[in-house]
């Protein structure tokens, strides 16, 4: 349970690094941020030319500013205009931040030039525009997935055709040679290349050494899942890095004269965030199934962690596909089910039902912490169940509790608590057992609010006269105390027991900023609203009892690929790494460039 904590932080870590890198202004307050800079850059020139008058300076800035549009249009619909990143706003906000650290040299170069003469002034300009042809030289080869040649392409455009202008107001001035600066002008964007190639070489080698990946690559496609939502490029990532695994199903199906309900148990974390792996793997897998069978369906989280993701959106077909073959071979195990039971000691709670010779049977650590449980613990209480003669086994993690306080029970307290609880279930009578279900999808909470596409399903099963809910809302874990909250409503709304689930769905993950990086079940959202819903999906479910059998299933899928949380974690910490590489070589990379280009100024 830590390395699910330690798996989240470093995840959320990156996920700070990079949207901070692209953390823009309106579109609107960018251009009106241009705009202003490139009027301050106009008039700052009367400064040292006071026989200018002002309609001249304003004819500059707004020639700054024209080409500045122009060019990041042209930049963004011709040259890029595949690149799902750099629409206009984004362009236009790169440029906003280049015109700022273009006019740091340009009002050093006026300070200066006030004393000294308008030569320095002009040096330090053109250095300025050495400096922003490199910075955007190193976004664009970074972050955009076009050719190289676009790219060097969409670095030079904006930069150049107002280094043109600053020249034709220059020579106005007779302040420089024009032939001297166009030497520049065409000399200083090569230097600046190679200095922008350089560093994100060094950079890609620390990638290389730990994966055999370019660290820029990573970068680029977490970058497109952030920004434009694409998982495609990230996962072919993590199928190279990934690894096969054999990944284990099990399911238990309810029907009367038609197909009712179903819980289906794959062996899989979903994860990592976002739309990446299997993160939407228990939304995907309900809708596919219940779009074949026509019943309510629930994915609640296996015993594992992040040791078996799946690496890409393929490999969750591929789970599906198997999940809707082999449904229809599912073999009848009973008509008859016990009642519900739970047992606690300490804080392991331990709640199961019994199907015949099949057992449904869950954990939850609740009010305290509920992370991710040791696959072995799924293996032994398995192999407890077949002692007490029940043959097919379902067991889960409720995940349904989540505060700043971690307790990690041993593996003989969560084995004592289930062998209690298997013994307590088999020695009650069986009766013949009804089954309704019911999904609700809230259309006030989203992802952001730690709501997944799943909603929230109940399945309430009758046996003799108590009435059983199994709530599984789509989501990332739950805020410690709720889970009381809605058993306590469920109870009073006429349900004798009952237990709440969540899927550990990642899709709400890296789509917020926080501490934890998603909002886990409740943080933000109306608890009221919130168990208002529940009970809806509860009666709901209750209104369409019908008595059922079970049927059980338990395959293999073959060859899946899988990124273990190891490499995960490793990869999120990659970002780190690449920013303390950044920092070693800034300096010696982008020296040495000032030092070339200082060179070439003093032959103005």
């Amino acid at each position: 349970m830590t390395t699910e904590n330690s798996l989240n932080h470093s995840m959320n870590k990156a996920v700070k690094h990079y949207s901070s890198m692209f953390f823009l202004p309106s579109f609107r307050k960018s251009i009106s941020l241009t705009a202003l800079l490139c009027m301050i850059i106009g008039l700052s020139v009367s400064v040292l030319a006071p026989a200018q008058n002002s309609a001249n300076t304003l004819f500059l800035g707004f020639s700054l500013f024209g080409l500045t549009i122009l060019f990041d249009y042209v930049t963004s619909n011709f040259v890029l205009r595949n690149d799902p990143i750099y629409v206009l706003r984004r362009t236009v906000a790169l440029s906003l931040y280049c015109w700022t650290l273009w006019l740091f040299f340009i009002l050093l170069g006026i300070s200066f030039g006030v004393t000294t003469g308008p030569r320095l002034y002009v040096q330090l300009c053109l250095l300025g525009f050495a400096a922003v042809l490199t910075l955007r030289a190193v976004v664009f080869i970074s972050t955009s997935l076009s050719g190289y040649l676009q790219r060097l392409l969409a670095s030079l455009l904006q930069p150049l055709a107002c280094s043109v202008a600053f020249l034709i107001f220059w020579d106005t001035l007779s302040i420089v040679s024009v032939s001297r600066v166009l030497l520049f002008i065409v000399i200083s964007p090569i230097v600046g290349f190679a200095a922008a190639l350089a560093f994100v070489f060094l950079i890609d080698q620390l990638g290389k050494r730990m994966y055999g990946l370019p660290s820029m690559a990573l970068f680029r496609a977490f970058m497109l899942n952030w920004v434009a939502n694409l998982n495609l490029p990230f996962e072919e990532l993590l199928e190279k890095l990934g690894e096969d695994e054999d990944i284990e199903v099990r399911l238990l199906k309810f029907d009367s004269n038609t197909s009712k309900a179903a819980i289906i148990v794959p062996l899989v974390h979903p994860g990592p965030f976002k739309n990446i792996g299997s993160s939407l793997l228990p939304s995907m897998l309900k809708r596919d199934f219940e779009k074949e069978f026509g019943c309510q369906t629930c994915v609640p989280l296996g015993i594992l962690g992040h040791e078996l993701d799946l690496a890409s959106q393929a490999q969750n077909q591929k789970i599906i596909r198997h999940v809707i073959e082999n449904a229809k071979l599912a073999s009848l195990v009973a008509d008859r089910a016990t009642p519900f039971v739970k047992v606690s000691k300490g804080f392991v709670t331990a709640s199961c039902q019994v199907f015949g010779k099949a057992v449904f049977l869950s954990f939850t650590l609740a009010p305290k912490t509920t992370e991710d449980l040791p696959q072995q613990l799924g293996y032994i209480v398995r192999e407890e169940a077949k002692k007490y003669g029940l043959e097919y086994s379902i067991i889960v993690n409720a995940h349904n509790s989540i505060n700043d306080i971690i307790d990690e029970p041993s593996l003989e307290v969560l084995q004592a608590v289930a062998t209690k609880c298997l013994q307590k279930a088999v020695s009650l009578p069986s009766y013949p057992f009804e089954v309704g279900a019911a999904t609700i999808f809230p259309k006030e909470f989203g992802l952001k609010d730690g709501m997944g596409p799943g909603g929230i399903t109940a399945i309430v099963i009758k046996v003799a006269e108590q009435k059983t809910a199994y709530i599984i809302i789509d989501g990332n874990n739950m805020i410690s105390g709720l889970r009381e909250e809605i058993l306590s409503a469920l109870h009073d709304s006429g349900f004798h027991a009952s237990e709440v689930f969540t899927t550990d769905t990642h899709a709400v993950s890296a789509v917020v900023l926080g501490r934890r990086g998603y909002h886990p079940v409740g943080e933000v959202m109306n608890h009221k609203t919130l168990i208002s819903y529940i009970l809806e999906a509860a009666k709901t479910a209750e209104a369409n009892l019908e008595f059922c059998h079970a049927s059980y299933v338990r395959f293999i899928v073959p060859k899946v690929r899988v990124i273990g949380k190891n490499r995960i974690e490793t990869l999120s910490m990659l970002v780190d790494k690449a920013l303390q590489r950044a920092k070693q070589i800034v300096a010696p990379i982008f020296a040495t460039e000032g030092v070339i280009l200082i060179a070439l100024l003093t032959l103005l």
